[in-house]
């Protein structure tokens, strides 16, 4: 299904954060001496963008989904993500994620991501009227426009690599 123009922008901000978990995936194996560059990087992402991404979601669009009772469980489930990754940026953040944990962190970030895309994303677009979208649309265009406008740039050892 084709995405519905109120939730382009956090699908543009799932974008970055998959593009993210395919430089570190092309990384690996990370060498440790490079580990906390890439703590740094998800440190400065998380608080450029996926801090407020997750407000988003929780304050906007989480209780619309929370109307419709087949939701709730997703929902439930999105917000443990939430925390779970919460975690790991704070791990990220003070420098104390391993690399075990930075592959895991991937993973989940993936997982999430995918699971908001093609179950809620997709069924919001089913459940809600046109009406709804929009309003919708409008309520995460003020919540994140708070967001810090900010490119984050990857270092040298940070950037994509090719495959071989």
């Amino acid at each position: 299904m084709r995405r519905d123009k109120s939730l382009i922008p956090l699908s543009h901000q799932h974008q970055h954060a998959l593009a993210l978990c395919v430089r570190i995936d092309r990384a690996q194996p990370i060498p440790p001496k490079n580990l906390a560059l890439w703590l740094e990087e998800i440190e400065r992402d998380f608080a450029q963008e996926f801090e407020n991404h997750f407000s988003a979601e929780e304050s906007v669009l989480f209780p619309a989904a929370r109307q419709f009772p087949e939701m709730i469980p997703l929902v439930d489930e999105l917000i443990s993500d939430h925390a779970g990754l919460r975690e790991c940026f704070s791990w990220a953040g003070a420098g104390t994620m391993s690399l075990e944990a930075l592959s895991d962190f991937v993973r989940q970030l993936s997982v999430h991501i995918r699971k908001e895309e093609r179950q809620l994303f997709e069924r919001l677009q089913q459940l809600l009227t046109a009406e709804q979208l929009k309003d919708l649309g409008a309520q995460l265009e003020s919540v994140l426009e708070v967001a810090e406008r900010a490119c984050s740039l990857p270092s040298e050892t940070t950037r994509l690599k090719r495959r071989n």
